[in-house]
């Protein structure tokens, strides 16, 4: 019998894409049956699960549904409930989480797929604007790794600045394998006060500037980084609320997904049209990881996939918010 285990045991194992297609199939439709907004979403669309046999006519839910509905698959008691940072209105989106050991699993395998095991690491986390709110599922994450990390120094920093930078000159001196995961304002913060040149530290931007500095395009941003921190490439972390899977990128801005997470560009034009390779549409996501409420996202991103399956985020739509919330109101 299919139930929420039977994808728990499966979605970490799989290495193939035909692994991926069969599961997101077999996902889609028990969502479709066991999620209430998605199969009240799938009903205004006229659809049903059962004429959906390929991936690609997966329908996705647009992303501001959680700003407004309880996405859950099932019925369930929330162990912990993530929260945005909020928009110009105020409003949150709100991801209901039932298991905390599938997130934990899923940014664990996916950290130790393109970095390693966290242990090896010295990690400093510099996220001042996730610090100073409750709710975040980065704060969580970096938690996790800093306490799996068996480095002393290894901590949080909200806007320690001299005690940041004597770590990450000491850290240099030890050749100690270090990684910067910080929001991309409070990089800047930093590298306008200190020069380090340390070119075997990994930085890894997240988050934007969160209405605390004027927007950067990425080539600008990490060029400023680069020479800060006196490193060859800035990596960059792509996740969300709403998602409980990340893309990782090593530099240049292009990222890839671990192998329970897809990207897929729809038309800007027609969200229920996917885009070619090369194209620039609005970004769709397949987290697999994402059992308890939706797999199937409806991002407000705009992005473009690549030839290997790499992607690149280029930026975000204009009154994105529109399509989703007038089609349900609650």
């Amino acid at each position: 019998m299919v139930n929420k285990q039977y994808f728990k045991d499966r979605v970490f194992g799989i290495q193939t894409e035909e692994e991926f297609e069969q599961l997101a199939l077999e996902l889609f439709r028990f969502q479709a049956e066991n999620n209430t907004v998605y199969k009240e979403y799938l009903s205004y669309l006229k659809l049903h699960a059962f004429q959906i046999d390929r991936v690609s006519e997966i329908p996705f839910l647009p992303i501001s549904f959680f700003k407004t509905h309880q996405i859950k698959t099932g019925v369930f008691d929330s162990a912990i409930s993530f929260s945005s940072s909020g928009t110009g209105d105020g409003t949150t989106s709100k991801h209901a989480i039932a298991d905390l050991s599938v997130y934990e699993n899923s940014f664990n395998t996916a950290f130790g797929q393109f970095y390693g095991n966290a242990k090896d690491w010295c990690i400093l986390a510099l996220l001042p604007s996730y610090l100073e709110r409750q709710g975040s599922s980065l704060i969580y994450m970096a938690e996790a790794l800093i306490q799996q990390s068996e480095d002393a120094d290894s901590n949080f920093y909200l806007n320690q600045w001299d005690e940041l930078y004597a770590v990450l000159q000491k850290k240099k001196g030890e050749g100690k394998k270090t990684l910067l995961l910080g929001v991309s304002f409070g990089l800047l913060d930093f590298v306008e006060r200190y020069q380090i040149s340390f070119d075997d530290l990994t930085v890894m931007e997240t988050g934007g500037m969160k209405g605390r500095r004027k927007e950067m395009i990425r080539t600008d941003l990490h060029a400023i980084l680069k020479q800060g921190f006196g490193v060859k490439n800035i990596h960059s972390e792509y996740g969300m609320t709403e998602l409980l899977s990340q893309g990782y990128s090593k530099g240049e801005g292009r990222f890839n997904c671990p192998p329970w997470m897809k990207i897929i560009t729809r038309q800007t034009d027609d969200p229920f049209s996917a885009t070619r390779k090369g194209k620039t549409g609005g970004i769709n996501v397949i987290d697999l990881a994402n059992i308890d409420s939706c797999a199937f996202i409806e991002t407000q991103d705009l992005g473009r996939i690549y030839e290997d399956d790499s992607f690149e985020v280029m930026g975000r739509f204009d009154n994105s918010d529109i399509r989703g919330c007038n089609l349900m109101v609650i």
